[in-house]
């Protein structure tokens, strides 16, 4: 049977059968099934490809191939995107940002499988990037074109997208509550009835899935052997301030080696370039080899040999400066390999990147508060590194209440509540002054494009410019005879303003019915004047590629005027007037809001 015609008889029997919530529910559990089984997919793949690198053979010229290895994984990455893949493999949860703020929330279909391929092989060839993100586009991409196969709307669309990534993060953390959070809080989803429930449904499904076929095995192994004492209020204030310090450093890092890598051109120029560079940082320091979960895990045994004792130098691990002073490096060099290896082409996300610095950041403090010994009591080493994961990812990622309860789960209870709710705030607070939008989301805030809790903000980047442009407008030339005008313009045109422009298409001017109505009446003026004499400077200008609907919003509301030009690629291209703009808002708003 032909698949259209299947399809068809399917949703028939869709509508007949199931209203349009219990049907969304239903795609809810679907995708959470589907999101966890795209993340032990993810996770297998790449512990494969680490163990078949990792084999008798390579670990005999172990050192030698964290160099090797990194420039290999990058340059298979590059291969399999150029003539496997052949379109655009974007970052994971910044390209879903993106589809839910300009395309309405479809994504195209290659990423449901093309991040499977690209990101075990980043990972497992030592890229020090996490797979969390990976895990979550390609989630996002099976909600996204399920839903636009069985034709729901842009807002269900966007919910499935958020259920995918609560089903993705339940999956791999075994944190259904944080996952839910982590979907609210990055996808700037409305915490209501219809949207908690299908949330619910995905996280459950993704979980138990990774129940299956996991069994209890979890990220973090973690138990919780100094309980929270109130003397250690004062140390988790400062450290709520430290860990702001490393995620604006992370944050600022992170662009600036963007930045850098996208001025050198060609992919294969930045492969050479990234994967070189970063050959030589694992090298030097191999704890920075893939996601870095085994560093993580050994800080929370409080471990800390276990994480220095393959380091090149060969230096003793029983100095306490020297190991404050290795442990520091490997939070700065962190932020470098991870930056450098999305530079040069890799595909990962910054997930485990922000707990691998968090972990560090939070032991270093602690170890560093017991080795001045001026305090009658000890920190717990282990648990101010839990609770620094927290601080980094409230202030890397902007999401204080993922962090809070993320920890929270993996600790197994609460006992920890109260120093991880002070460290995110502080450190969400202080970074949110100086980084405004998180990670994922600031290149597509400068553009205008980021859907946002503020609802205002949210509606107006969906809204699309193509859509509001009018060009039934009759187009003046400022040497016109204003005779002319009047005989083949005015009277041909139900519009009450007149573009000028020259020959070029450039814009000049306007020309208002009000300005020349007095005068057109008077015979004398239509061969004596010209359209240049009754010009006058649009109030504003709206530029295609520049402006972004808030600004267009705000230049209708300075200048007060119903109609404004817009000039695409400096050229003349239309009008938007107030009405229709004001129009699309509303239904706009009715749709995101319904």
């Amino acid at each position: 049977m032909d698949f259209k015609v299947a399809l068809t008889k399917f949703l028939r029997w869709r509508y007949k059968y199931f209203t349009q919530s219990q049907f969304r529910n239903i795609a809810s559990a679907i995708i959470g099934l589907l999101a966890g089984l795209g993340a032990v997919t993810l996770k297998n793949l790449t512990h494969f490809i680490q163990v078949l690198l990792e084999g008798k053979f390579v670990f005999e010229f172990h050192k030698a191939f964290y160099f090797v290895f990194p420039i290999i994984g990058l340059l298979l990455v590059f291969l399999v995107k150029k003539y496997v893949i052949r379109k655009p493999v974007g970052h994971g949860i910044p390209s879903t940002l993106y589809a839910i703020s300009k395309l309405k929330s479809i994504l195209p279909r290659h990423q449901m499988w093309s991040s499977l391929i690209t990101a075990p092989i980043t990972v497992g060839f030592g890229g020090s990037v996490g797979l969390e993100g990976p895990t979550v586009a390609t989630g996002a991409a099976l909600g996204s074109n399920f839903g636009n196969t069985f034709h729901l709307n842009q807002a269900t669309r966007t919910l499935l997208i958020g259920a995918a990534a609560a089903g993705a993060m339940s999956s791999i953390f075994k944190a259904p509550i944080a996952a839910i959070l982590f979907a609210v809080e990055i996808f700037s989803l409305d915490l209501t009835l219809a949207s908690i429930i299908p949330l619910i449904l995905a996280s459950i499904t993704a979980i138990l899935t990774s129940y299956f076929f996991s069994g209890n095995d979890v990220l973090f192994h973690f138990q919780l052997q100094d309980k929270f004492r109130l003397i250690d209020v004062g140390f988790f204030l400062l450290l709520g301030g430290i860990t702001a310090l490393t995620s604006i450093y992370f944050s600022k890092v992170y662009f600036f080696v963007g930045d850098f890598f996208k001025k050198l051109g060609h992919p294969f120029k930045r492969l050479l370039v990234g994967g070189v560079a970063l050959g030589v940082i694992v090298y030097f320091v191999p704890p920075l080899f893939g996601e870095g979960y085994e560093v993580i895990n050994n800080l929370l045994k409080d471990n800390y040999s276990g994480v220095l004792k393959y380091n090149f130098f060969n230096i003793p691990t029983d100095n306490s400066v020297m190991i404050l002073m290795m442990l520091s490096g490997l939070v700065l060099l962190k932020v470098f390999a991870t930056s450098i290896t999305f530079g040069a082409g890799g595909v990962g996300g910054v997930f485990a990147p922000t707990l691998f610095t968090g972990s560090i950041t939070g032991y270093v403090f602690a170890k560093f508060v017991n080795y001045l010994n001026i305090f009658e009591h000890q920190l717990s080493n282990s648990n101010f590194a839990l609770v620094g994961m927290a601080g980094l990812m409230a202030g890397v990622l902007h999401a204080p209440l993922t962090a809070i309860f993320l920890i929270a789960e993996i600790t197994g209870g609460y006992e920890l509540f109260v120093p991880l709710m002070i460290v995110a705030l502080i450190s969400f607070i202080i970074t949110k002054k100086y980084v405004p939008f998180n990670i994922y989301a600031t290149h597509l805030a400068e553009r205008g494009e980021l859907i946002t809790h503020d609802k205002d903000k949210a509606v107006l980047a969906l809204m699309e410019f193509d859509k509001l442009i009018e060009q039934n407008f009759i187009s003046l030339s400022p040497n016109m005879k204003f005779g002319d005008m009047l005989k083949n313009c005015v009277v041909n045109s139900n519009r009450n303003i007149f573009p000028v422009v020259d020959d070029e298409n450039n814009f000049i001017g306007i020309v208002l019915l009000d300005n020349i109505r007095s005068s057109m009446f008077n015979e004398e003026l239509y061969e004596t004047t010209t359209v240049d004499d009754f010009m006058q400077a649009a109030p504003e200008v709206i530029n295609y590629e520049a402006d972004n609907m808030n600004e267009v919003m705000k230049k209708f509301q300075d200048s007060g005027a119903w109609n404004l030009p817009v000039l695409k690629d400096g050229k003349y291209e239309g009008f938007i007037s107030k009405s229709k703009l004001l129009t699309a808002y509303r239904r706009k708003l009715i749709m995101v809001t319904s």
